[in-house]
């Protein structure tokens, strides 16, 4: 069975807390990362029907703090099923407490995997892309799969048509 992005898409709102926030009265970056591993793990979970855990936290940038009373939105999608693992997106908004206009604030890209009752990996669902957004982190998500293969030696550089194709 085919699936699409927008069938794991996951938004969690909440609010921040004073006991959540650092001496500067932002959010915990720690914080910030648990909220989006627990967004993630639901998209990988909606998508696969599985059991997942997270593989890798692949990119996080914070680039606007988070203050204390704000309302956050962290957004997460599957945006490309492998055999076993996932890459999720995940975008989080803060809302402007007068204007009630949300602008990003973070994004991040964790992998997750599937597993069985013992922790054994399983194959999920392929999934297709819809959007022009979803399609280009549909492609993004192999050139990145690809990097961390031959970074760690799994993979041989010449193999890595989707990152050769970058540099041609």
């Amino acid at each position: 069975m085919n699936k699409y992005p927008e069938d794991s898409k996951t938004t969690l709102t909440d609010l921040v807390l004073p006991s959540e926030t650092n001496p500067l009265n932002n959010l915990f970056g720690g914080e910030l990362l648990a909220r989006m591993d627990r967004a993630a793990s639901i998209a990988a979970r909606r998508h696969s029907r599985r059991i997942v855990v997270t593989a890798s936290v692949n990119h996080v940038a914070f680039n606007k703090s988070v203050p204390l009373g704000s309302v956050v939105t962290v957004e997460a999608k599957v945006s490309r099923a492998f055999k076993t693992s996932m890459e999720i997106v995940i975008d989080v908004w803060i809302e402007d407490r007068e204007s009630g206009r949300r602008s990003k604030a973070n994004e991040a890209i964790y992998t997750f995997v599937a597993v069985d009752d013992v922790g054994h990996p399983v194959p999920i669902p392929e999934i297709t892309p819809q959007t022009d957004l979803e399609k280009e982190r549909y492609n993004a998500a192999l050139r990145r799969k690809q990097l961390s293969l031959v970074l760690a030696g799994k993979m041989k550089a010449k193999d890595a048509t989707e990152l050769k194709a970058l540099f041609e």
